[in-house]
């Protein structure tokens, strides 16, 4: 059990308080419930819960929640994405241009402030400004940059200790970070971002003490049947999100993207492996273990990149459920990949009339043509964006936000001369247009779910799709947050709501929760960014009227 960080003497009754809190956080045993006061990985833990053990805060007094402190890093551009990471008091995140800061997770005093000196071209690409995250461990704070490097900084002073470049801008039309890298011992991998770029995509791995590089994983498959001609040169199929190691089998679980062109499929006949995947990587060589392609010969931007949540089924036997932007999720054994259920997340499908739930296979898809315009649902952002779900060992329910909105594609192929500048993508599009689902109102929702069979036990349907990540408690709690800037905490059981603050700018990031000084917080990053809401524009014109901004708002009980 991890000591709590005490800052100064406490009274007897402060310390009796933050004792019985770290006790109670500690009560079960097991994975997902190590560390109670601290948020020390991306989602947590490695299972990818995104779930607090901490229950102070609970459904009798969550309406309770006062702002506790603000901090602003000053720069607003795309928001805040990131999820911070906690550890022994101290509060890590990242905000645009890759400016990262350590923050006193009891009181927002700012630590120490690294801001990183990008390459100009990074001001040309196309996924500019924006950082998910960084990682830290091993007495460093690691970053993904926006020029295509890997770099650690000192934790407890912020000095950058080494540096190494990875990407080259200017052969890999801009391919950078956005996502940071992850752990596996001494091992840090990651990968670009990629998916609609004319790129081959690459998963790289450096030592985390040194820099060196370690290896390099090539997504596309060196096979002429799967990538017919030279289309593996351009095809896509980047990893671009973080992936999550298991340090009990020494597995990297890692989704990657869709195929380029997107939609413009005539050039690259095959399945187009390792595309729309989910791999398992051995961290020490990179070879792969095994994969799982959800969405052969993807040609509707149908990525395979989101969270590889573990949990276990009625035999004890533990799974990942794995939602695909195409509006399935997908239930596999966690060692060999081996299917054991497909079943429908989105309300709207209509690209396909099904997936076989044993053999994957797709039930009579429907592709783009060039020149004729089809309407495909989901939409090339997903059934979901790239905000992640949570789930709560205690319900047993998976809580994650869902899309329904379509798109209108005329298929085309790209113009060599549209494909010169670092920020080019390979859309494959002669023209597209964001529409309304078959008789309905586009909108979004928070569902919860099993996560092994899809029944749904309760569900909130918002105008616009929330594009904030999910946190979920042991106190009972859901928290996430809307576009236009509202924080919710609902009933983990029932969906009723709780509690709700308006933050003034929408969210993009990942709440988490932490215990520091003897008290139980709820931290949320603010201030609506990314290119989700552009694209959404197109479905909901008053996206363009809402705030940007950029705040990190932590709340407690007071």
């Amino acid at each position: 059990m991890n000591s709590l960080p005490f800052a100064g003497a406490l009274r007897p009754a402060a310390l009796a308080g933050a004792l019985l809190l770290a006790l109670t956080a500690a009560a079960e045993p097991g994975p997902g419930y190590e560390a109670p006061n601290d948020w020390p990985q991306y989602h947590r833990s490695y299972n990818a819960w995104r779930f607090s053990p901490l229950k102070e805060i609970d459904k009798s007094n969550v309406g309770q929640l006062k702002v506790a402190w603000i901090h602003q890093p000053g720069n607003i551009t795309h928001g805040i994405q990131a999820t911070p990471i906690v550890i022994d008091g101290v509060l890590y995140y990242v905000s645009a241009e890759n400016n990262v800061w350590a923050v006193d997770a009891a009181t927002g005093r700012t630590l120490w402030h690294y801001a990183a000196k990008l390459n100009p071209l990074s001001k040309q690409v196309f996924y500019a400004a924006a950082s998910r995250g960084v990682t830290v461990g091993r007495g460093k704070v690691f970053l993904g940059t926006l020029d295509g490097r890997f770099v650690a900084l000192d934790q407890k002073t912020g000095k950058e200790l080494w540096s190494t470049q990875l990407t080259d801008m200017k052969t890999q039309y801009g391919a950078l970070f956005s996502a940071p890298p992850q752990l596996a011992g001494d091992i840090l991998f990651g990968g670009t971002t990629g998916g609609d770029q004319p790129i081959s995509g690459k998963i790289y791995a450096v030592d985390a003490d040194t820099g060196k590089p370690a290896w390099t994983f090539d997504i596309l498959k060196d096979d002429p049947a799967s990538w017919p001609g030279d289309s593996r040169a351009k095809g896509g199929g980047s990893a671009w999100m973080p992936g999550t190691y298991d340090p009990r089998t020494g597995t990297i679980y890692i989704g990657t993207s869709n195929a380029a062109p997107d939609y413009f499929n005539a050039d690259r006949k095959g399945d187009n492996k390792h595309t729309a995947s989910l791999l398992a990587l051995d961290p020490k060589s990179g070879t792969l273990k095994w994969a799982r392609q959800e969405i052969p010969h993807d040609s509707w931007d149908f990525d395979s990149a989101y969270e590889a949540l573990m949990v276990r089924d009625k035999d004890g036997k533990e799974r990942i459920v794995h939602l695909n932007k195409g509006g399935f999720v997908f239930v596999m054994d966690k060692d060999d990949g081996q299917l054991e259920n497909v079943w429908q997340f989105a309300q709207h499908v209509n690209w396909v009339k099904g997936i076989d739930p044993k053999s994957g296979r797709l039930i009579d898809p429907v592709y783009p043509e060039e020149g004729k315009r089809k309407t495909f649902c989901p939409n090339l952002l997903g059934a979901r964006s790239w905000n992640h779900g949570a789930y709560n060992p205690g319900t047993g329910l998976w809580y994650s936000h869902g899309m329904e909105v379509c798109n209108e594609v005329v298929a085309g192929r790209d113009d060599p001369a549209n494909l010169t500048p670092i920020s080019a993508l390979s859309l494959g599009i002669d023209e597209i247009k964001l529409v309304p689902p078959p008789d309905d109102k586009p909108h979004g929702r928070l569902d919860a779910r099993d996560p092994l069979t899809g029944k749904r036990k309760w569900s909130i349907r918002y105008d616009m799709p929330p594009l904030s990540s999910v946190l979920t408690t042991a106190g009972g709690l859901v928290f996430t947050g809307d576009m236009e800037g509202r924080i919710y905490g609902y009933d983990a059981d029932t969906g009723k709501e709780l509690w709700r603050f308006n933050a003034g700018s929408g969210l993009r990031g990942g709440p988490v929760s932490y215990a520091a000084g003897g008290r139980q917080y709820i931290v949320v990053p603010t201030g609506l960014g990314s290119h989700a809401p552009g694209f959404l524009a197109g479905a909901y014109p008053q996206i363009k009227d809402l705030p940007g901004g950029a705040a990190l708002i932590a709340f407690t009980l007071q």
